[in-house]
């Protein structure tokens, strides 16, 4: 199959902890709608957008209770932050309209909604204290790592749920690995599985904070730890091979070129007359700066986090959209979700802020279709553009999709 298997790691239900009274579909297991609740009781945010000044202001006290050095804060265990969450699409048809989409299935984007609160709770969990009501962090999605599916359809009327915990800590940062199952005839199966990386930082948000350190308790959380450790360095060295700083390797040499030689136009009258200027397009492709899809959104204060930015989960639900829709139209058919890779956090989008989105089919083969997403603020007043996210998606199309070549080196 195309798709790769999810692998679940079902912790024992004595861990599933309770925010709130839960829900009629599952009891004493919170929904969405109380997660969001508690993350702003934790963070002391207001929810009416005319107070937010005044409630960012209450948090600048907080900075006391901030610890000096990690060694100072308590050591936690992975189930300290384990927790499940379900959205009752089945047992509460009146939450469903939200999440259906026009094949009537779930829209992928409101689920990149729900993972990025539930990864925050879960890292607020993580770092909560006895006495404390309050949190002092401000803590905010850096990465999304990985997503894998292994469900095409994720059906309208049956419920989901979460589940989640932190699965490795540095000084500042956490990882939280989460799995979503949908509810088949009295049994969960596995839909998906999402590797976050949250950063703590002070209760202004400007600064880094320091986190709890996590203790593995079992060789499975060891393994869980260890995998958390290699997917930092394997960060690290990506962030270093990139192509602004190093040159190309030489298979990657070999590759660019072959794809350069196979778009020369060889018909030119003459011995040894080829230009390098005269390209052709290869049979059943299309040229790469032709398939691409824009967008634009204004930042409404209706889409804001606990810090008065811009929801990233929104940001996300934004992008995968217009990433699908640019899969959508170079496929001429639907298109279905199978991974999302490497969404980087560079820069808060305020509130007020213009949002370019540029869709850009950058790679295919047989059915798939590789789509980066560039999101950038436009500030009217300067007239000066800023990049704040790049989104990574990989789709499967019902046919087989064109080719997509590049015209350029860039």
């Amino acid at each position: 199959s195309a798709y790769r298997l999810c692998i679940m790691r079902k912790l024992p239900s004595v861990l599933a902890r309770t925010l709130t009274s839960g829900t009629s579909a599952s009891p004493g297991l919170p929904d969405m709608s109380e997660v969001r609740s508690k993350l702003r009781d934790i963070v002391g945010a207001s929810t009416n957008w005319r107070d937010h000044v005044q409630a960012m202001q209450e948090r600048k006290a907080l900075h006391t209770l901030l610890a000096k050095r990690q060694e100072d804060l308590p050591p936690k265990r992975m189930k300290d932050s384990y927790l499940e969450v379900i959205l009752p699409l089945g047992s509460q048809p009146e939450i469903r309209e939200k999440y259906l989409n026009v094949h009537n299935s779930v829209r992928f984007g409101r689920i990149l909604e729900d993972l990025d609160s539930l990864g925050v709770l879960i890292c607020y969990t993580h770092t909560k204290q006895e006495m404390q009501q309050r949190s002092p962090l401000s803590i905010v999605t850096a990465l999304v790592d990985k997503i894998n599916l292994c469900q095409k359809i994720i059906h309208p009327d049956c419920d989901i749920k979460f589940t989640g915990s932190v699965s490795w800590v540095g000084k500042t940062s956490m990882e939280v690995r989460m799995h979503m199952l949908q509810q088949h005839d009295g049994d969960y199966s596995p839909v998906l599985d999402a590797t976050f990386v949250m950063v703590a930082r002070d209760p202004e948000n400007k600064r880094p904070a320091f986190v709890n350190p996590l203790i593995p308790e079992s060789p499975e959380e060891e393994e869980i730890f260890k995998q958390g450790e290699l997917n930092k360095l394997k960060r690290i060295e990506f962030s270093t091979a990139s192509l602004l700083k190093m040159a190309p390797t030489a298979e990657e040499r070999n590759i660019v070129h072959d794809i350069f030689l196979n778009t020369l136009d060889t018909r030119q009258e003459g011995e040894g007359t080829v230009s390098f200027r005269s390209r052709k397009l290869p049979p059943n492709s299309v040229w790469i700066e032709d398939a691409k899809l824009k967008g634009l959104e204004i930042c409404h204060p209706e889409e804001r986090n606990i810090f008065n930015r811009i929801f990233g989960g929104f940001l996300m639900r934004k992008a995968y959209e217009l990433g699908w829709a640019t899969a959508c139209s170079y496929g001429s058919s639907r298109p279905f979700i199978v991974s999302v890779d490497d969404i980087m956090f560079q820069k808060p989008v305020e509130v007020g802020s213009l949002l370019l989105l540029s869709g850009q089919v950058c790679y295919t083969e047989k059915n798939y279709i590789q789509i980066r997403v560039h999101s950038e603020v436009y500030n009217a007043n300067t007239k000066e553009h800023h990049t704040t996210n790049i989104f990574h998606f990989t789709f499967i199309s019902e046919n087989e999709v064109p080719q997509v070549v590049p015209k350029t080196y860039g």
